[in-house]
């Protein structure tokens, strides 16, 4: 699969004054399969270790960590020879031995000739609790499921992809039925690799709705087995809300929809430990859009999961409905659009998103973004209803230089308003000054 973080591994490979790289996303996103095939493809050599269940590897760093120790250690490991800009060290699963995490500052600092790219699946979690951490000695890349444009490469050969990254609106509007059939299905199968593949291999969907299941199965596990007992409870509570909480016709997150009297500090260490392990996102609301964002934000947001294919999985959505054209973007009233905005914003743009309401009215946009120094509206249409009255109350109010909207229907722009189809959201950026 074609992933958009390879050409950033290949910027890191490059730059000047390297230091070792930490790969983070939630389990099952691709992290063992993106740090292999980097190595495969950029070096001449790669030696993977994984420290889960590896009392070798934790002996190793339980010493010493001075770079030389750990790279014989290392060599006598793997069984080659380890050569500095020539072999590509990984360590997947890292939190599970912290003291490997720490010997990252003294590759930076004593051996930057080797080039270090790590990953763990509780890694944020870990970091919670109290791992010491190099900082300032690491660089990240977040990475999340494949995004729509990915699963263009994938399922179509890359040819609807090339249309977009073109933005040949002629012939996007011409293969508009064609794009609206793949999004459709990237809102069942969502963007996890294992899900994708097994579409492409089988263009089977319950085959893919078994591998949805499996991983939401992990996923639970993984409850039980790293967060802390006492946590466990409201972690599930949480996660197994958020299908009803996006169903609602506000999707602001309610603690009362958890349990009669549930108050946000009874469940703050829930859902950090669920945003630690990449499973949730958070929209915040805004009291108004203005720099910086953060510091307008409230206590009210709104929680999207990691992957639209799996909140239709949480959700029970059946494959039949695929067959019913567009009513599947307004299943759950919208709900699946909103996520599949969020998630595009997220992982294909690279978007920290917010949303603004009124304090006493109806309006409310869906999202706003911040590029370069100017802050956007995005209103959200699961349709081709193009009524945007919230978006004319936020204009009105705050004169931003354009503002957007994405539906199905075709590319407009009209004046200020700028019309996006769900399919070529990967297209905003081009429309906004960074």
């Amino acid at each position: 699969m074609k992933r958009k973080a390879m050409e950033q591994l290949r910027n890191w490979k490059n730059a000047p004054g390297r230091k070792p790289l930490i790969v983070r996303g939630a389990r099952q996103v691709g992290k063992t399969w993106l740090m292999k095939e980097f190595g495969k493809e950029n070096f001449r050599d790669t030696v993977y270790v994984n420290f889960d269940s590896n009392p070798e590897m934790a002996s190793l760093f339980d010493g010493r960590l001075d770079v030389p120790r750990l790279i014989s250690g290392l060599q006598i490991y793997a069984g080659k020879k380890i050569l500095p800009r020539e072999t590509l060290l990984i360590f997947d699963e890292i939190q599970e031995v912290p003291r490997a995490l720490s010997s990252l500052k003294y590759f930076c600092e004593d051996a930057p000739e080797y080039a270090v790219i790590s990953a763990g699946s509780m890694l944020g979690v870990a970091l919670h609790a109290g791992t010491g951490f190099p900082v300032g000695k690491v660089e990240f890349l977040d990475l999340y499921p494949l995004s729509f444009t990915e699963f263009l490469e994938a399922a179509d050969g890359g040819q609807l992809a090339e249309l977009l990254r073109n933005a040949d609106w002629p012939l996007i509007t011409a293969f508009k039925s064609r794009f609206a059939e793949l999004l459709r299905c990237y809102y069942f199968i969502g963007g996890m690799p294992e899900a994708v593949k097994t579409f492409i291999d089988e263009d089977d969907f319950y085959a893919v709705r078994k591998v949805q299941e499996n991983i939401l199965t992990a996923y639970e596990q993984d409850f039980s087995k790293h967060a802390p007992p006492e946590t466990v409870a409201r972690i599930r509570m949480v996660w197994q809300s958020i299908p009803s909480q996006l169903a609602r016709e506000n999707r602001r997150f309610v603690y009362g929809a958890l349990r009669s009297g549930a108050r946000a500090k009874d469940f703050e260490l829930a859902i950090q430990w669920l945003r630690d392990c990449g499973l949730i996102d958070q929209t915040i609301r805004l009291s108004k859009p203005a720099l910086p964002l953060p510091a307008y934000a409230t206590e009210g947001f709104k929680m999207f999961v990691s992957d639209v294919g799996l909140l239709g999985a949480m959700s029970g959505l059946e494959a039949g409905t695929l067959l019913q054209g567009n009513r599947l973007f307004t299943e759950f009233k919208g709900a699946l659009t909103e996520q599949y905005v969020a998630q595009q914003l997220r992982s294909e743009l690279g978007k920290k998103t917010f949303y603004w309401s009124a304090e006493r009215a109806t309006a409310e946009v869906d999202f706003v973004f911040q590029a370069g120094m100017d802050i956007y509206p995005l209103e959200v249409k699961a349709e081709e209803n193009l009524k945007a009255k919230s978006l004319r109350v936020y204009a009105d109010t705050y004169h931003p230089g354009k503002v957007f909207r994405t539906s199905m229907s075709d590319f407009r722009e009209e004046s200020r308003l700028i019309n996006l189809p769900l399919y070529a959201l990967s297209l905003l950026p081009g429309f906004c000054r960074e």
